[in-house]
C-alpha cells in the first residue's frame, strides 16, 4: 500500500511539475522580454542610423563600445532561448525554427561586433535588439496560448479533492488525505462536497453532479449499490461510500491519462507538418543565402544585402507550422473529454469524418438491455390499470426478468398493488395466485390450459400479431377466460431515434447487428428506420459482417458495449465503445463513450470534422503566408520603396504564429 501511495504521489508531482514547467517558461520569456526591451531604448539612442533618421546626435568617447556591450547583453541574455534551441536542433539533426532565429540574430550580432572592432562596414545593432524583442514577445504570447489550450487537462486533475472523511470502526469520522484511502475503506460524503474516490454507495441517497467529468448535464440520482465517480459533486443528501478504486485505477486518473496520451500523440497531419517545417527551414537558409548573393551582385552594399538575408530567414521561421497541429489536437481532445468522449486512437478518430456506415449493436446500445412493458391489451371487463395492478401483485413474488419488468411498470405508474395470496409457480408455464378472492393465472400460452380457458381465439389472433414484432407475451387468465395480454420487449432508447435521424441527415447509412431472432431485429429496425440489420449473429461472427461492409468500399464504424463486441470493434475503421461508465480502459475501442447515449456517436463525427477543418485552416495559414512573405522579405518591392526591416519580419512571423494559436482555441462545441 505504501508503494502504491508513493507511486500515486509521484504521478501527481509529475503532473504538477509539467504544469509548473510551462508556467516557468512563460514567466522566463516575459522577464527576458522586459529586460531586453528596457536595454533596447539606449541601443536605439546610440545607433547612428536612428540618430540620422530622427535628426539628433548623441556622441561621447567609447559610445560604440557601450553600444556593443548593451547589444551583447541583449543577444546573449534575450537570445539565449533561441541559441539553446539551435544547439538542441543541431544535436537532433532536425534544423527548424530555432535554427533560423539563432542564425539570423547571430549573423547580425557578430557582423556588427566586427565593425565596432575595426572591420569596415555599418553596425546592425538596432535591428538586432528589436528582432530579439519581437521574437521574445511572440514566444511569450504563444506560450500563454499553448497553456490555455492544455489547461483543460489541469482542470480535470483539480477536480479531485485532497481530503476525505473516512469512517472509523466506531462510526466516527477522521479527515485523511485522499492518497491514504484504499479499496474497502468507507468514506462519508457530505452535501455539496466533491466525491474523493470511485466507489459504491452503502447508505444514503443524493443527486450527484457529474457534468465536469462525463458531460452529463443533469444531476444523477444515486442510492444504495449505485456507483459514484471521484471528482463528481454531491448534492443535498449525505451518502456513505465504499472505496472501490483509488489512484491510477480511478476513473478520473484514467481519463487524465487518456487525454494526456491523445494530446501528445501525433496525427497523420502532424507528419506532414513536420516534413514541411524541415523543408521550409532548408528553403529559408537557401533563399536567404541567394538573397545575400543576389543583392551583392546587383551592387548593393553588404549591410543592405545582409539585412535582406536576415529578414528572409526570420520571416520564414516554421514556428506557426510547428504549432498548427498540436494546438488543434490539445483543444479537440480536451473538449471531447469534457463531453464524455475519450479518444484512444487519434488516427481512427480523425477518419471518423469519412464514415459511410455506422453499425450499432442492439442490446444495451440502441436498446436499454432490459425488459419493459410495451403493450397492455384487455379482452374482458378489466381496465389496463386493473390488469397491470393484478398481474404485478402476482409477479412481485417472482425473481424472473419478465416479472421484474411488469412490476417496474406498475411502480412507474405509481399503482397501489393488492395483496396476492397462495402464490405458486407453474413450472415452464408461469404462476398463479389469489388476488381479491379471484384466482389469477399469469404466463405463456401454456398457462391457458392450466387456467382451463375454453375459447381464446381473439386473444390468440392478437397474440400472433404482437409476437410478429419479436415481443415476449404474458397471458393473463381468470375464471376460465383470457382477461388480457401484456407484451414486453427490450426497450428502445429515446436517444436512439434522435441519433439515427441525425446520422441519416448527414447521409450516413445506419445498420444494426444482433443475436436476437429475425422478428425482434426487424421490429427494432422498423421502429428506428434503419437502413439494414443483421439478425441471429453470434458475437464471434459480428466482425465478419463488418468485413462484408468494408469490402463494399465503405468506411465503417462499429458501436458496441466493448465486451461481446470486441472483435467487431477491432475490425471496424472506427471502433466505438458505448456506456463504458467508470471502465474507460476498453482496449479494442478507438473512442470510448462514457454515457449510454447513441447521440454521442454524432458528436464524434462532428468533432472529427471540426478537427479536420481547423487543421487545414492552420496548415494553410502557416505555409501559405510564406508565398507572399518570402519575396517581400527578399526585397522584390525595393524599387517601389517597400523594404521590410528584420524586426518587421519577426513581427509578421510572430503574428502568423499567434493567429494559428488563436484559431485553434476558437473551437466552439455544444455537445
Amino acid at each position: 500500500m505504501k508503494n502504491r501511495e508513493q507511486s500515486n504521489h509521484n504521478k501527481q508531482k509529475r503532473h504538477q511539475a509539467h504544469g509548473s514547467h510551462h508556467a516557468r517558461m512563460v514567466a522566463d520569456f516575459r522577464k527576458r522580454f522586459g529586460i531586453s526591451l528596457i536595454l533596447t531604448l539606449p541601443v536605439l539612442i546610440l545607433s547612428p542610423l536612428i540618430q540620422s533618421f530622427f535628426g539628433f546626435r548623441v556622441h561621447f568617447s567609447g559610445d560604440m563600445t557601450v553600444l556593443l556591450g548593451l547589444s551583447s547583453f541583449v543577444y546573449f541574455y534575450g537570445g539565449w532561448p533561441f541559441l539553446k534551441g539551435f544547439m538542441r536542433e543541431m544535436k537532433q539533426r532536425q534544423p527548424a525554427m530555432m535554427t533560423l532565429i539563432a542564425l539570423a540574430v547571430s549573423v547580425a550580432y557578430f557582423y556588427s561586433a566586427a565593425v565596432v572592432l575595426g572591420v569596415k562596414g555599418k553596425v546592425f545593432f538596432w535591428e538586432l535588439v528589436t528582432l530579439v524583442d519581437v521574437m521574445l514577445l511572440g514566444h511569450w504570447i504563444e506560450m500563454r496560448s499553448v497553456m490555455g489550450a492544455s489547461r483543460a487537462l489541469h482542470e480535470l486533475a483539480k477536480l479531485m479533492p485532497s481530503k476525505a472523511h473516512r469512517v472509523k470502526e466506531d462510526g466516527s469520522l477522521e479527515e485523511v488525505p485522499v492518497g491514504q484511502l484504499s479499496p474497502g475503506d468507507v468514506v462519508r460524503i457530505k452535501p455539496g462536497e466533491k466525491i474523493p474516490v470511485d466507489g459504491k454507495v452503502l447508505d444514503g441517497e443524493s443527486d450527484v453532479n457529474e457534468a465536469a467529468i462525463t458531460g452529463e448535464s443533469k444531476p444523477v440520482s444515486k442510492k444504495k449499490d449505485d456507483t459514484v465517480i471521484g471528482g463528481a459533486v454531491n448534492g443535498d443528501g449525505s451518502i456513505t461510500v465504499e472505496v472501490t478504486k483509488t489512484g491510477k485505477d480511478s476513473y478520473l486518473s484514467q481519463v487524465i491519462e487518456l487525454v494526456k496520451t491523445a494530446s501528445e500523440s501525433k496525427s497523420r497531419a502532424q507528419g506532414f507538418a513536420d516534413k514541411a517545417a524541415f523543408w521550409l527551414t532548408m528553403i529559408a537558409i537557401t533563399v536567404g543565402a541567394a538573397t545575400l548573393i543576389s543583392w551583392l551582385l546587383f551592387g548593393k552594399e553588404f549591410v543592405f544585402a545582409l539585412e535582406r538575408m536576415v529578414t528572409v530567414m526570420v520571416i520564414t521561421c516554421p514556428h506557426a507550422l510547428g504549432l498548427a497541429i498540436p494546438l488543434v489536437i490539445a483543444v479537440i481532445t480536451a473538449i471531447s473529454a469534457k463531453n464524455g468522449l475519450l479518444i484512444r486512437n487519434r488516427s481512427a478518430f480523425e477518419s471518423a469524418r469519412n464514415l459511410k456506415v455506422i453499425v450499432f449493436d442492439k442490446t444495451g446500445t440502441l436498446t436499454k438491455g432490459e425488459f419493459g412493458v410495451s403493450d397492455i391489451v384487455t379482452f374482458g371487463g378489466w381496465s389496463e390499470e386493473e390488469l397491470l395492478k393484478k398481474v404485478a401483485a402476482v409477479e412481485i413474488n417472482s425473481e424472473h426478468t419478465i416479472a421484474k419488468g411488469i412490476v417496474k411498470k406498475a411502480k412507474e405508474r405509481k399503482l397501489k398493488l393488492p395483496k396476492a395470496e397462495n402464490f405458486s409457480a407453474v413450472p415452464g408455464k408461469g404462476a398463479k395466485a389469489g388476488v381479491r378472492d379471484v384466482q389469477i393465472f399469469v404466463g405463456n400460452k401454456g398457462i391457458l390450459e392450466i387456467a382451463e380457458v375454453s375459447s381464446a381465439d381473439e386473444a390468440r389472433k392478437k397474440a400472433d400479431e404482437i409476437a410478429s414484432q419479436g415481443k415476449t407475451l404474458v397471458f393473463v387468465a381468470a375464471e376460465q377466460k383470457v382477461e388480457g395480454i401484456i407484451a414486453l420487449s427490450d426497450i428502445i432508447r429515446d436517444e436512439s431515434k434522435e441519433a439515427i435521424k441525425r446520422l441519416k441527415e448527414q447521409n450516413i447509412g445506419v445498420s444494426m447487428i444482433t443475436g436476437d431472432n429475425e422478428a425482434t431485429a426487424k421490429f427494432v429496425a422498423d421502429q428506428l428506420g434503419l437502413d439494414s440489420y443483421f439478425a441471429e449473429v453470434l458475437p464471434d461472427k459480428k466482425s465478419e459482417k463488418i468485413k462484408k461492409l468494408q469490402h463494399e468500399g465503405k468506411k465503417v464504424a462499429m458501436v458496441g458495449d466493448g465486451v461481446n463486441d470486441a472483435p467487431a470493434l477491432a475490425q471496424a475503421d472506427v471502433g466505438i465503445a458505448i456506456g463504458a461508465g467508470t471502465d474507460v480502459a476498453v482496449e479494442t475501442a478507438d473512442v470510448v463513450l462514457i454515457e449510454n447515449d447513441p447521440r454521442d456517436v454524432v458528436d464524434i463525427i462532428r468533432l472529427s470534422v471540426m478537427n479536420h477543418r481547423k487543421t487545414v485552416q492552420n496548415l494553410a495559414w502557416a505555409t501559405g503566408y510564406n508565398v507572399i512573405a518570402i519575396p517581400l522579405a527578399a526585397g522584390v518591392l525595393y524599387q517601389w520603396g517597400i523594404v521590410l526591416a528584420p524586426a518587421i519580419g519577426a513581427l509578421i512571423m510572430s503574428l502568423s504564429t499567434i493567429i494559428v494559436a488563436v484559431n485553434a482555441r476558437l473551437v466552439r462545441f455544444d455537445g
